[in-house]
């Protein structure tokens, strides 16, 4: 070994269930039912379940005392619970933002001003990096009936921003909307109830966690690298703004009313079944209730 080099882990070799639940047994979790964990294994896989949603239930590697197997299920599916409601908000918000985007930018600029640089704001290269996302996205959805009629049946075939915008992922539409003009950031803005300054890097936090939903991944104990800005009122009571409630105080501001009502209905429903839940591992702060409530 080179002298300062780090020591490399070696990778653990595949077990199999049972000796997964012997495992989980010799480090002190309580797993009363064998059969009911060895099935439980068989359909999530240790790596998802175990090693995700044991992080805040163990002390020195080994289970906090009175820590059971059900528990672990118990976040797993409390988890995948709250990222449907999450991802569910912010898809009406997503959509929303492409219909804003659409009607200020084209009115103000032309069906094909988004490919002008001119029109955009002094980080022209982040915008061409937009573009280039674009473009790929175009490419990938081509044989779709509304790209593909652009394509065959205009001259140029061009595709304006009303149906290139449809293809864009919410990531694309986040660098876009970020490298716009502050003048047309602002506008769009407003339509959303806040400032440009707050709602750029709350857009980019909102594509960053659809993105952990649609993909599966976990949401209670992470701490969130897409962090959003918080409104000073916020940052005083404590919140931290690399959690998901920090994103949830967010989305309740720009949520259409009807929307975000049904949310939080939902939203507290799911945590009254799940009593066991310690909220402060989503970022919940003592009157959660008072700051989230429509």
């Amino acid at each position: 070994l080179i002298l300062g080099e780090k020591m490399k882990k070696i990778y653990q070799e595949p077990i199999s269930i049972e000796n997964q639940v012997k495992n989980l047994i010799d480090l002190g979790l309580l797993v009363e039912d064998k059969t009911y964990a060895k099935k439980i294994l068989g359909r999530i896989s240790y790596y998802r379940l175990i090693k995700a949603y044991s992080i805040t239930l163990k002390k020195d590697g080994r289970y906090i005392s009175g820590i059971s197997f059900e528990d672990i299920v118990s976040l797993y599916k409390f988890d995948r619970e709250l990222r449907q409601l999450i991802f569910e908000i912010i898809e009406h918000i997503e959509v929303s933002l492409r219909a804003v985007i659409t009607n200020y930018f084209s009115l103000k600029y032309g069906n094909f001003g988004y490919k002008d640089l001119s029109n955009v704001g002094k980080y022209k290269n982040r915008y061409k990096e937009a573009l280039n996302d674009l473009e790929r996205e175009t490419k990938r959805n081509r044989r779709s009936p509304f790209i593909k009629n652009f394509k065959d049946n205009y001259e140029g075939g061009e595709i304006p921003l009303y149906a290139v915008i449809e293809v864009a992922s919410f990531g694309t539409l986040s660098k876009m909307y970020k490298n716009m003009k502050n003048e047309d950031k602002s506008k769009i803005a407003k339509v959303f109830h806040t400032d440009y300054h707050y709602f750029e890097s709350w857009i980019e936090n909102f594509a960053y966690i659809r993105n952990i939903c649609a993909h599966y991944g976990r949401l209670y104990g992470a701490k969130l690298t897409k962090s959003p800005k918080l409104y000073k009122e916020y940052l005083k009571k404590n919140i931290s703004n690399n959690t998901i409630f920090a994103t949830l105080v967010n989305l309740k501001i720009v949520s259409e009313e009807e929307n975000y009502k049904k949310f939080y209905h939902d939203l507290t429903e799911l945590i009254a079944r799940y009593e066991n839940i310690e909220l402060r591992h989503v970022g919940f702060i003592e009157n959660w209730k008072g700051l989230l409530k429509p």
